[in-house]
């Protein structure tokens, strides 16, 4: 296995645990985000001493800085092997943001006027289409996997109405990869778009959106910075250029404009259009300088080393009787799907499992729905009447039984020996070899050690700096 631990500072960081020793903090919760990896912090300090303002300024740190935004837009374009004469890059925070504006611009008609996407989601590419216009899901099977049954008819029912197929690349709970080239084929066979929301996918799959003539072609993309190992604020949504020259902005303001008189405005040419107000032009170069590093590093070594590390996880949580995983839990099976392991402990609550994990050992996961919970609810089997039951508990502010799983998953600078402290600390849990009191805060379900206060103040803050 390589070892890619070089490429980042910060792993050797400890952190206090309840007993008054400290830990080197393991981070298994890299789907949710990254740490930043060194290329991007030196793009980022580099790039500061150049600071300025972007677009229309005279002085030289100026054109730089507007140089180095559009690099930055170049280096993206090639990341999701995309063409700058048929689409475009727009900067935004996040893919949550990209996928909020594909709903507020997508060209949506009387004719047609219906999404498709399916029930393993993250929200963010759910919500923002069923504010917008008729949102369909697809069904899943059981292990959480798409059911493509279930989309051929779906499909079939709604072909005269399809305006776009909106579906992840990978899950953020099970790791399932979809099968996004051939759902794309067939979207364009009824005259429909495709968008990939590859938030989860990008930091472990290469992407190619391919010519727009070739029937298998991906209209839209989103990703993220965060999951891409540049926490810096930016993210970016690749779409069809002939898609944003329709239309109004979602957002207006600065930028977005070529001439504005008391009667009349004159919107501005894609991407400006769409990129309204000052943009965060530091985390955008930051970004790309991140997945420049990750494209060196190649992505056939990151799924490889991925797939290790999820394999032997998977080998050594079934050997422990009390352990559930859902979605696929076989580790022969690992080199296709993504990193993402999410499981159970019988008998014990997943807050308390991941309060007794940060708090005893220094290992952070995540835990709850992740932002899916359509996906966690049918992974668990619940059924409408316990699914409304628990809603109508939680209305009123109880989250005592809150629903969720344990989420562990993998960034490329995690190594086999922190696997196997995780195991040895799950075996502990599972056993009841733990310390604390653990008190839950029905509130919000977490669980937090009786009488600890954390102290972030000895490691970080802000009032240092005044």
């Amino acid at each position: 296995m390589k070892n890619y631990r070089d490429l980042f500072e910060g792993l050797d960081i400890e952190v206090p645990l309840l007993d008054g020793s400290k830990a080197r903090y393991i981070n298994f919760d890299n789907a949710a985000s990254t740490p930043a990896i060194k290329a991007s912090q030196d793009a980022l300090n580099d790039f500061l001493n150049f600071y300025s303002s972007v677009h229309r300024g005279t002085g030289y740190k100026s054109q730089l800085s507007t140089h180095a935004y559009e690099e930055a837009r170049a280096v993206i374009f090639d990341f999701v092997g995309a063409n700058p004469e048929t689409h475009n890059v727009i900067f935004l925070k996040n893919t949550t943001e990209a996928l909020n504006k594909m709903a507020n611009r997508f060209p949506f008609t009387d004719q047609r006027d219906v999404v498709l996407t399916s029930a393993m989601e993250h929200h963010s590419n759910d919500l923002p289409w069923r504010r917008a216009t008729k949102t369909v899901h697809i069904k899943l099977m059981k292990d959480g996997r798409l059911d493509l049954a279930d989309f051929e008819e779906k499909l079939d029912k709604y072909a005269d109405r399809l305006a776009l197929i909106s579906i992840t690349g990978g899950s953020n709970v099970t790791g399932f990869i979809n099968p996004y080239y051939d759902i794309a084929e067939q979207a364009h066979a009824v005259g429909a778009q495709i968008c990939v929301d590859c938030a989860q996918l990008s930091p472990h799959r290469s992407i190619d959106m391919l010519e727009l003539d070739d029937p298998r072609h991906l209209d839209y993309v989103s990703i993220s910075g965060h999951k891409l190992y540049s926490p810096f604020g930016s993210g970016a949504l690749v779409g069809r250029r002939d898609t944003f020259e329709q239309g109004e902005p979602d957002m207006v303001g600065g930028g977005v404009v070529e001439i504005v008189t008391l009667d009349d405005v004159q919107w501005a040419e894609p991407p400006d259009k769409d990129e309204a107000g000052s943009p965060n032009h530091v985390g955008a170069i930051a970004f790309a300088a991140s997945v420049k590093k990750l494209k060196s590093i190649g992505y056939d070594n990151i799924a490889a080393h991925e797939a290790e590390l999820t394999a032997h996880a998977i080998s050594k949580l079934k050997e422990i009787p009390s352990i559930v995983i859902y979605g696929d839990d076989d580790p022969d099976n690992t080199a296709n799907r993504l990193g993402v392991i999410p499981f159970s402990i019988e008998g014990i609550n997943h807050f308390k499992v991941a309060a007794i994990l940060g708090h005893e050992f220094g290992i952070g996961v995540r835990t709850g729905c992740f932002c899916a919970h359509p996906l966690i609810l049918h992974l668990l089997q619940y059924g409408e009447e316990k699914a409304e039951e628990l809603r109508l508990e939680m209305v009123a502010g109880n989250n005592g039984n809150k629903p969720g799983l344990i989420r562990m998953s993998f960034g490329i600078y995690n190594i086999l020996e922190e696997v196997d402290i995780f195991i040895d600390a799950i075996i502990k849990i599972t056993a009841g070899e733990y310390k604390g009191e653990y008190i839950q805060d029905i509130s919000s379900g977490e669980f937090h050690p009786k009488g600890w206060k954390p102290e972030f103040e000895k490691f970080f803050s802000i009032e240092k700096y005044g």
